[in-house]
């Protein structure tokens, strides 16, 4: 049984991002995968004290923050995935701030001691687990892909969990209405989304 974790950056219970995500989780559900789903805005993450202590040592595997909150049991959580959903909606031209917290986080997977230049990649050179991307905007997606930073973002953090990304969706024209439903088109490339996502998890896709 494979392993799904869901990421889920969004501010609104129900909003589009979350609409989406629930279509993925039936989808999911038929190919007896194993879905898991956390939802930032009420996961206990800090922010980065950016002390640098988690990126001292080297190794492939992701050092533990010095931070007692839940960010070393999410890690662990990322760890026993298979596969990803990164999800955020965008706000202000990128992820939301909840889910930027979450990515300032993700230092625990670098290694960079005191002297070093930049940070290296402690996954790079490994298998590669697989993940999907998923933003919204209020703007046509077409813009939203030209001129936003959320997709970007949501590629960085895929790359630094050692994920290779095999499909994006962004869904434009998000919040024409206050209480915004998600059209069958839509609901249409996701349920592709998730049957490629499906096959790259299985032997034969890898």
């Amino acid at each position: 049984m494979k392993k799904i974790l869901i990421i889920n950056g969004s501010y609104h219970q129900g909003g589009i991002i979350e609409q989406s995500i629930e279509v993925m989780r039936e989808k999911l559900d038929l190919f007896d995968c194993e879905v898991e789903m956390v939802t930032l805005r009420g996961y206990p993450i800090e922010f980065c004290l950016n002390c640098r202590a988690c990126t001292q040592n080297e190794g492939s595997v992701p050092e533990k923050c010095v931070q007692n909150d839940g960010m070393n049991k999410l890690v662990e959580k990322m760890e026993a995935a298979d596969g990803y959903i990164l999800a955020s909606p965008t706000n202000f031209g990128s992820v939301t701030a909840i889910f930027k917290r979450f990515m300032e986080r993700l230092i625990v997977y670098g290694y960079w001691s005191w002297g070093m230049k930049s940070p290296q990649y402690r996954k790079e050179g490994l298998p590669k687990k697989k993940s999907i991307l998923l933003s919204s905007c209020a703007a046509p997606s077409i813009l939203g892909r030209l001129f936003f930073y959320s997709m970007k973002d949501l590629k960085e953090v895929s790359k630094t969990i050692n994920a290779k990304v095999v499909g994006t969706l962004f869904i434009g024209l998000a919040a024409n209405k206050s209480k915004q439903i998600l059209d069958e088109n839509d609901k249409e490339k996701i349920k592709r989304l998730i049957e490629k996502f499906l096959y790259s998890l299985d032997s034969r896709g890898m």
